[in-house]
């Protein structure tokens, strides 16, 4: 009787992971479309402004990041709905993905910081918000919570390293062609000399490439649900006795959980 309620109870526990993979599989369909609506509202709202083309808003890294974090999130949605894991491949793909989300993130609010200082204006429309601070503090959370999630390859990191270089080559080759930067830190007029550029390429590097080791780095832990899915019951001193604490006469509830997981379809 013992066995099978301590087997009904880990059946519970494993079900119960299964849905919560399908929830965040539901909650990435749902960024993923709600990031294609922000990136179209974007686009529309910039065709009010006399100099805006089609060309300049798709150079930005932020709207190209985000192009790749919908592909991401719909690919790592259906796998969530399916309650299976993450192959290992996606995973650094998603890491590398969403290191380029948050540093556009983060380069953003410094852009809106410096914009009073140098004597410009920059509106920030809805899905400017969305883009930028909403949906990558979401999936970030997602990250850290999540459960399925596999360790992502460091690999990402040189892959969010040479995708930013890249990027900002083809920006400064582009930009005196059309005459538009889309960050005055890449714009020679607007940089008191090259001392001054490289000093704020070197701080972007740094800021992909920091919090890109942090993604993967976090990949290296357990998943916050996980931790508590499986963690140690609180035993009391008036209901436990010596053949039930003891590690030699019971499994520890731990071992149970994680040894049902293991079995799930797609764990390894």
């Amino acid at each position: 009787m013992q066995s099978d309620a301590k087997l009904a109870r880990v059946a519970a526990e494993v079900g119960g992971t299964v849905t919560v993979r399908a929830a965040f599989g539901a909650l990435r369909l749902g960024m993923a479309m709600l990031c294609l609506v922000a990136l179209v509202a974007r686009f529309v709202w910039g065709l009010g402004s006399a100099t805006f083309t089609a060309g300049n808003f798709f150079a930005y890294l932020t709207v190209q990041s985000n192009m790749g974090f919908v592909v991401v999130s719909v690919i790592t949605g259906v796998i969530g709905l399916r309650g299976t894991n993450d192959p290992a491949w996606l995973d650094t793909m998603r890491a590398s993905v969403l290191s380029l989300t948050v540093s556009s993130g983060v380069v953003f609010g410094f852009l809106i910081e410096q914009a009073g200082a140098r004597g410009f204006r920059i509106d920030v429309p809805w899905s400017d918000q969305v883009l930028h601070f909403w949906l990558p503090t979401i999936a970030l959370l997602d990250w850290i919570i999540a459960p399925g999630r596999r360790r992502a390859l460091w690999r990402a990191v040189v892959i969010v390293l040479v995708f930013t270089v890249g990027w900002g080559l083809v920006t400064l080759v582009r930009g005196p062609i059309v005459g538009w930067y889309p960050y005055f830190f890449l714009d020679p007029a607007q940089v008191s000399g090259p001392g001054e550029f490289f000093l704020f390429g070197a701080l972007a590097l740094t800021l992909f490439g920091g919090i890109s080791s942090g993604l993967v780095a976090i990949s290296r832990t357990r998943p916050l649900y996980e931790r508590w899915a499986t963690r140690e019951p609180r035993s009391s001193p008036a209901t436990s006795s010596p053949a039930t604490s003891s590690p030699a006469t019971s499994s520890p509830r731990t071992a149970r959980v994680r040894a049902a997981l293991s079995r799930l379809p797609g764990r390894r």
